[in-house]
């Protein structure tokens, strides 16, 4: 538990290490440019990143809490930072000194009501995992909660002793930092930094709530019950609290262990591509993902008899940093990974628009061009390809439309942080399993589905248009008669000698607009089904024809 002195020093060496580093920044990335020196921020660049991170790193060691988090979120974004950074903070999940372990008896038994000798059989003091929030140790449930279970082996997760108190420390450090940020505009046109820290708050707090994490197990859990491909450890929820958390224990083959793969007889290069579908599946259709997917979180576990056509599965664990895509940016995303398949530019801005990530006054025109010119020259290479190519050709592209991207108001969306890191963990990782992997490999054949699902709703929407716009043509007529009827019966006191005519058109009106809707739903429906069904498509497509003809023979007869 930190005392006051610790709480006031901690807080003053996070703040003060931001400070030093922004006013560092400022110096040679905004002043010196303007006067001049532009050269000089240039050539001292690559050691100042350096300088920065390896500095970064020992502070995240030596105090852990929050600042281990934000190391490793660094050490994710090869797509922002430059590898300076990325590179030195990679290992940083390695580097978490453990807890020893009479501080981590004396919290699980306070949260278990009960010496731990009673709750289990054996409990291993060395600790399988040690992270930044808690620690892992394997141990043996106690024989009568074993029969309850049905389980044995099983994993013990415990808070690090104290954890809250750091994290509001932290998470006040970075609320200042963030305040800064606001006043610096080449960050606030692009990001909302306390919106970020909010964001990063949120889960940080949901992270350390065990009880709120085992419940997401079993929600990830109940996404891919039906699916073979995916296993997930099972609750001891009878030893569960919000300090401590009791797993199955499902250890197996750490996924980018390649040398133990091959050992197994599995093929590294045929676990990338089934990874990446299943990270598209939590994202793009379930809209619930792991946001954590590091491979220290993800095991191969050999099965006998797989149903899906291969011998594992993909376990995960710790659900601990889980994140959420509301319905209308999932349907952006969808457009945005269609949009890339295709190699569609235009599209593929329209997407980010849609997504967010571009404010809506956004001038969009020479992106779009910039982007139709990269997916001509680099689209379809995977990394390995990509590396192959001259660096002058990407130098070229880069002061072509490097000041286009630059002057775009770009920002991050709230709520977009956690989708960020998991699609460059997944990434990462399969890169690990095969060094030639090509992403576009997996993502043109999900496209292709959604581009599938995304027709059958096409047509689902237009018949429903068709049959409402048809079924109040179709009771058109019948409400004319009606109409008709209560004038002749008098209760309606109008008189027009051109009534009844005038009724006639209106009714010829009605029967030739339901033949009209008609021959539009069919012909849409038969032109779109036609990609996929050449059969069911042309039979729709004549069809529409009858009520084309009966729409316009209806037109001559019209008086």
């Amino acid at each position: 538990m930190p005392g006051t002195g610790d709480t006031r020093n901690r807080y003053r060496r996070i703040v003060r290490f931001a400070g030093w580093n922004l006013a560092v920044t400022w110096w040679f990335e905004l002043f010196l440019p303007r006067i001049g020196l532009a050269k000089v921020a240039e050539r001292t660049r690559s050691k100042r990143m350096l300088r920065f991170a390896r500095r970064f790193r020992v502070l995240a060691v030596d105090l852990g809490g929050l600042m281990i988090k934000v190391g490793q979120f660094m050490s994710s974004r090869l797509d922002v930072l430059p590898p300076e950074i990325t590179k030195e903070l990679e290992g940083l999940q390695d580097e978490v000194p453990p807890v020893p372990f009479p501080a981590i008896r004396t919290l699980a038994e306070a949260e278990l009501g009960a010496p731990l000798q009673q709750v289990f059989t054996t409990l291993d003091e060395t600790p399988v995992a040690a992270a930044s929030l808690g620690q892992a140790h394997r141990a043996r449930l106690a024989p009568l909660a074993a029969a309850d279970t049905g389980l044995d082996a099983v994993v013990l997760k415990v808070q690090r002793p104290g954890i809250d108190e750091i994290i509001d420390i932290d998470l006040a450090a970075l609320r200042r930092v963030a305040g800064w940020l606001t006043h610096v505009r080449l960050v606030s046109d692009r990001v909302d930094a306390r919106a970020l820290v909010e964001e990063f708050a949120q889960t940080s707090l949901e992270e350390i709530d065990y009880l709120k994490e085992a419940a997401s197990s079993e929600r990830f859990a109940a996404d891919f019950a039906d699916d073979d491909r995916v296993g997930v450890p099972a609750v001891v929820w009878e030893r569960t609290t919000r300090r401590v958390l009791t797993l199955e224990d499902v250890t197996a083959i750490k996924i980018t262990d390649t040398e133990a793969l091959l050992a197994a007889g599995i093929d590294p290069k045929e676990v990338a591509p089934v990874f990446a579908s299943v990270m598209f599946d939590q994202l793009f259709t379930n809209g619930f993902f792991h946001a954590d997917p590091h491979p220290g979180n993800i095991f191969v576990t050999p099965v006998a008899d797989g149903q899906s056509g291969i011998p594992w599965k993909l376990t995960f664990i710790d659900f601990g940093m889980m994140g959420q895509v509301p319905a209308n940016t999932r349907s952006s995303l969808r457009q945005l990974l269609i949009a890339t398949a295709s190699r569609d530019g235009k599209a593929l801005v329209a997407a980010i628009r849609d997504v967010g990530v571009l404010l809506p006054s956004a001038d969009t025109t020479e992106l779009e061009r910039a982007m139709v010119q990269l997916f001509a020259r680099f689209g379809g290479m995977g990394f390995a390809e990509l590396r192959e190519v001259d660096p002058r050709e990407f130098r070229e592209f880069g002061l072509q439309f490097g000041d286009v991207v630059r002057s775009l108001p770009f920002q991050l969306p709230e709520n977009f942080l956690l989708v960020i890191r998991a699609m460059s963990l997944t990434s990462g990782v399969c890169s690990a399993l095969d060094p030639a992997f090509n992403l576009w490999d997996s993502v043109e054949p999900y496209a292709a589905q959604l581009i599938r699902d995304e027709r059958g709703n096409v047509v689902q929407d237009v018949a429903k248009q068709a049959l409402a716009t048809a079924s109040v043509a179709w009771r058109l007529p019948k409400r004319l008669d009606s109409l008709v009827t209560s004038f002749e019966e008098g209760s309606v006191a109008v008189a027009s000698p051109g009534l009844e005519r005038r009724v006639a058109r209106l009714e010829s009106t009605a029967r030739r607009l339901m033949s009209v809707v008609l021959f539009g739903a069919l012909l849409i429906a038969g032109a779109v089904l036609q990609a996929n069904d050449a059969v069911f498509g042309t039979v729709l497509m004549v069809g529409s024809i009858v009520p084309l003809l009966v729409a316009l023979l209806a037109s001559r007869r019209i008086p």
